[in-house]
């Protein structure tokens, strides 16, 4: 019996004897199917060509990103706590190097993960280290490989630890989250974004979509409510979904630019456009 992985998601499906016919994470149309068909992949042919790299963020903070890459992409990001050391968002790979280094700096007390693009091998993770997974209740749909493990909240926020809060915004899934760090960037706060907010490439806006892949952007109450949500929360630092995606500073200031570009964009009578 074989845990497949979808090798354009990168979700793992539960064990069987031949990979499923079709992927509803990707039949979803905030994804794709592949034009060229449904493809799947096993873990141990997976750890055969792939393996993770792991990045310093800043002190306590680690990037884990799978590589060459594969599926969507993101990274992983492990925060380091004294309460015990939380794993934001999930990859389809653990490889017995990463396991070793978590291991070696105090294992996982949680998971939690931004939405379902990154729910990866999360059943994986969580048995190797013992933890829990906190998922948004909204998103109960889309978990395609059950465990006890996975913990459903329904909250606007759920603290993890002294420091770590789960945050539910919504927008790109209706279960959509992001974490809090409060004693990130010097204390100062940090967000780890996954793509709830997608830090851009120009390091000083996000932007916010219902599908990336498909340029189906979220509507404008949603994104009024994603800022809603973070105004009690100070933060400096945004961490995205993606390796070298971060806004080192001016991070509360950025969103709020963002929001109003965003918002002006969508809202506008198109005279920008034609100008």
């Amino acid at each position: 019996m074989v845990c497949y992985i979808c090798i354009t998601c990168g979700t793992q499906y539960p064990p069987a004897e031949r990979p499923p016919v079709v992927c509803p994470i990707c039949g979803d149309p905030r994804q794709y199917v592949n034009p060229a068909g449904q493809s799947w992949i096993a873990p141990t042919a997976l750890a055969r060509t792939h393996a993770n790299a792991v990045r310093l963020l800043e002190p306590d903070l680690f990037s884990i990103t799978t590589t060459p890459g594969f599926a969507i992409g993101q990274r992983a990001i492990l925060v380091r706590s004294t309460k015990g050391n939380v794993l934001w968002d999930c990859l389809s790979l653990l490889d017995p190097a990463t396991e070793e280094l978590v291991r070696a700096i105090g294992g996982l007390a949680a998971i939690a993960i931004s939405h379902p693009h990154y729910y990866g091998a999360m059943v994986d993770w969580a048995a190797a280290f013992g933890c829990p997974i906190h998922l948004h209740a909204a998103d109960r749909q889309w978990v395609m490989r059950s465990s006890p493990a996975v913990r459903f909240w329904e909250e606007t926020a759920l603290p993890l630890a002294s420091s770590l809060t789960l945050i539910h915004c919504g927008g790109h899934f209706a279960g959509g989250t992001v974490l809090h760090w409060a004693e990130g960037a010097g204390g100062e706060g940090a967000l780890l974004s996954g793509d709830i907010l997608q830090v851009l490439p120009d390091r000083r806006h996000v932007s916010f979509m219902r599908s990336y892949p498909n340029l189906w952007p979220v509507s404008a109450p949603a994104v009024r409510r994603i800022a809603v949500a973070l105004e009690g929360f100070p933060f400096a630092t945004i961490y995205g979904a993606f390796d070298g995606r971060e806004i080192e500073t001016g991070g509360k200031a950025a969103l709020a630019a963002s929001v109003e570009r965003y918002l002006a964009a969508i809202m506008g009578d198109g005279s920008a456009e034609c100008a």
